[in-house]
């Protein structure tokens, strides 16, 4: 990272960038100058990419073994992983006021990177049973062809109820870094096999969050559209997760064991991401509550 570069500004360009280059484009004769541009911004992107695996290699080395090891490894993950059973859940499904949860899912909000989208970059040329259930995630991330059921448009549905303004300059750059992250594993395809297990790992740990999170926000009297896309996720992500691990995962770690450290190296990192977000939304609400109680 060019030393100019803070965390800060570095993702808010990311996520500006990123938020660019996947948006449908028109040709434009200024195409040389805008890979330039790209060239510059995927060069922080692989420097933050590679700072961020190295943080985790050591702990990702010890999924090392066959098919079986690795995928009990993984599973564990979902007790012993980074920010699994962070108090942040619970303090939100208990003692968040209305204006502390409204902060936080907008902070979600403007962090999410696209499931759907991300899963359809991922299983670009994956071998055919991985493939497949890539697909069929996919299809539920879709809604079954429904429009009102697919998964973002549900998440954005929320935002409207809520009333809420998610924007990349009024998120805080830790959020940022996660969807940062998320893109760069999906899109890069020597990072694809991160890719994988970053993806499965949400599958994997996110129930139990968005329960709580479901919980909050039925506490404080939030209707069910604005909590659909909670309440679906609390349940459906545990059936995904199971087939993921068992028709993704095994099998390429069966085909090819070395892939499970790249594998291992995602989900460890986007746990890390994960950790580093509610560490820093703790810090901000526990300081707004400082500054109301004064």
């Amino acid at each position: 990272m060019p030393v100019d570069d803070t965390p800060d500004t570095l993702h808010r360009r990311l996520a500006r960038f990123n938020a660019a280059r996947l948006r449908p484009g028109i040709p434009s004769p200024r195409w040389k100058n805008d890979l330039e541009q790209e060239h510059a911004c995927r060069l922080l992107e692989g420097e933050f990419i590679e700072g961020l695996r190295a943080s985790v290699q050591a702990a990702a080395s010890a999924a090392c073994g066959n098919a079986a090891h690795f995928l009990a490894w993984f599973e564990s993950l979902e007790r012993t992983g980074p920010g699994q059973g962070h108090p942040l859940f619970n303090w939100l499904a208990q003692e968040a006021t209305l204006p502390q949860m409204r902060w936080f899912l907008t902070q979600e909000a403007a962090g999410e990177a696209g499931f759907e989208d991300l899963l359809a970059y991922a299983q670009v040329k994956l071998p055919p049973q991985p493939k497949l259930e890539c697909a069929r995630n996919f299809w539920d991330e879709m809604g079954h062809g429904k429009q009102s059921a697919m998964h973002g448009q549900m998440l954005e549905q929320m935002v409207r109820e809520l009333d809420l303004h998610p924007a990349i300059d009024t998120t805080v750059w830790e959020s940022l870094a996660l969807a940062n992250t998320m893109v760069a594993l999906a899109t890069t395809r020597r990072y694809a096999f991160h890719a994988i297990g970053a993806l499965g790992v949400i599958e994997l740990t996110a129930p139990g969050r968005v329960k709580q999170v479901a919980t909050g926000m039925r506490r404080l009297g939030l209707g069910g559209r604005a909590r659909a896309y909670f309440d679906l996720h609390a349940a459906l992500d545990v059936s995904h997760s199971r087939a993921w691990n068992r028709e993704v995962i095994l099998p390429l770690v069966e085909a090819d064991p070395a892939c499970g450290q790249f594998i291992a190296e995602g989900a460890l990192m986007r746990l890390a991401c994960g950790e580093r977000c509610f560490e820093r939304y703790s810090a901000e609400l526990r300081q707004a509550e400082e500054v109301a109680a004064c």
